[in-house]
Parts: C-alpha cells; sequence; structure tokens
C-alpha cells in the first residue's frame, strides 16, 4: 500500500489544476503530506483484513466502522462534501457516487486474495458502502483488478488488453495526448484510465508517480490509484518509503505493518 500513499502524498501539492504539467518536479517538499486518499486506503485495508473469509454483509458493515472510525480521527483530511457528510451520518446509506474515491481507497484489495475473480468481488463492495453507481464500482474494481494481475506476473500488454475486454475502458490515448487539455476532475471514469495510462507508460515507480501528477487533474487520487499499480508491479524503491514512513503517525504504520506481516505470512505458505 506503500505505493498508493506515496502516490497520495507526492500528488497533493499539485491538486486542484497545479500541476506543473512536467514531469520534472520535486517529489518532496514540506507540502508532501498525507490526504483522505491515504486514510481511507488505511481504513479499507484494516477492515478487509479483520474480515476475510466472512459474509458479505460482515465485511460491509466493518467497512462502514472502519471508514467511519478512520474520518473522525483524521477529520480535516479533505473528505468530498457528500463523503464528509457520509461521515457523520447517523445512519450512513450509500449515495449514488461515481467519484474516484472508490478506486484511490481500494490497493490493498488488490493483494489480499488469490484470485481475480475474489479480487474483483471485495472490491465491488468496498465501493458499495458509499459509491455504488455502476462507474464508481467499476472503478474500484479495475484498480484492484491491474494491482492484482500486476503482482501476478502478468505483463503490462496483458493488463492492458483484460481492462479493456472487462471493463470497456477507452486506453488509446497516449499521457501526451491526455496531458493538454486534462483538468481537475473527480469521477472514476475520468480518472482511473488515465492513472492506469501513466501506469502502462511508466518505466519504473518513480517514473509513473511522476508521469501522473505531470497529466494534471486531480493529482492527488490519480497519483494514488497509478502509484498503487505501479508497486505491485515494479516494488516501491527502500528510500521512498522511508520518507513516506516519516510523514505517517503511528496508527496508519500499525495497520501497514500488520499488511505486510499477511503478506509475508502468504508467502511463506504458498
Amino acid at each position: 500500500m506503500y505505493g498508493a500513499i506515496l502516490g497520495d502524498m507526492i500528488g497533493a501539492p499539485y491538486e486542484f489544476d497545479r500541476s506543473p504539467k512536467t514531469k520534472e518536479f520535486p517529489l518532496f517538499s514540506r507540502e508532501t503530506e498525507f490526504t483522505d486518499d491515504s486514510v481511507m486506503t488505511i481504513a479499507v485495508a484494516e477492515a478487509i483484513m479483520a474480515t476475510m473469509g466472512e459474509p458479505e454483509d460482515t465485511v460491509k458493515q466493518a467497512l462502514i466502522q472502519s471508514m467511519r472510525k478512520w474520518g473522525r480521527k483524521y477529520p480535516y483530511a479533505g473528505y468530498g462534501g457528500r463523503f464528509n457528510r457520509w461521515l457523520k451520518a447517523s445512519n450512513p446509506q450509500p449515495y449514488g457516487s461515481f467519484g474516484n474515491g472508490s478506486a484511490m481507497r481500494v490497493s490493498s484489495v488488490g493483494w489480499l486474495f488469490d484470485t481475480i475473480e475474489e479480487t474483483r468481488r471485495v472490491a465491488k463492495l468496498t465501493a458499495e458502502v458509499t459509491h455504488n453507481h455502476p462507474e464508481g464500482i467499476k472503478g474500484a474494481e479495475v484498480t484492484a483488478t491491474v494491482i492484482f494481475m500486476a503482482r501476478s506476473g502478468k505483463s503490462k500488454p496483458e493488463i492492458k488488453d483484460y481492462i479493456i475486454r472487462e471493463f470497456s475502458y477507452d486506453l488509446s490515448r497516449t499521457a501526451d495526448e491526455i496531458r493538454p487539455a486534462y483538468h481537475h476532475v473527480e469521477s472514476c471514469q475520468e480518472t482511473v484510465p488515465e492513472a492506469i495510462t501513466a501506469f502502462l507508460e511508466g518505466v519504473d515507480f518513480e517514473d509513473v508517480i511522476r508521469t501522473a501528477v505531470s497529466l494534471g487533474g486531480d493529482c492527488d487520487t490519480l497519483t494514488c490509484i497509478a502509484g498503487g499499480m505501479a508497486e505491485a508491479f515494479y516494488g516501491v524503491p527502500e528510500d521512498m518509503k522511508a520518507e513516506c514512513k516519516k510523514r505517517l503517525p503511528q496508527d496508519m504504520l500499525g495497520v501497514l505493518d500488520y499488511f505486510d506481516e499477511i503478506m509475508d505470512s502468504s508467502k511463506q505458505t504458498s
């Protein structure tokens, strides 16, 4: 999950159409800090790790409880208006959103399951508690699917072909074609394909991050999504992971440590 969180942190200073529109920019500065994307990535991971193998209703209840708990712990992380109201509601219900929030928080799901079918099923659950519009669900499924395929050793052409075939995303534009007119937009359908393009074109983890930021738009979320994909394909450089850890509180680091324990255990038993 460090890839997603680094993407959020590095993209955050350039949100709201402040992107340099170039890959030449400082990766880390005083403004490099986590936002709601990281908080909800942690929240979803904690809920999913606690309910693996449980019925769908149990998983959804855990997601709601975890997301609301973490949202209240970090109330000023930059949540969208409708999601912020959901966090505070006495009886929170999904609200038909196709916003990119469903895609930015789902990276852990791409790692925690053994089949693409299970990955997609659980990714759908993580979206449905808030973003139950078909495009919101699709954005989460696509993001988790790319991560699953990347960490399973699939090539970029294989990943691209599967996403086009299964989800009908248009991945025909290059980053150079996207960049000039691309602007701040918060929908899945205008963020996830662009994040995939950054992942497909990047030659290593850092290059994916730089490519994503250079596109502009909703930079923290787009780069969070792309960073999760890049980690699954390339891994995260240790120096960048160290910079990430320095900027996270202990409670978040605890969830990340537990996630790493689960992943290490699964490697030993596979």
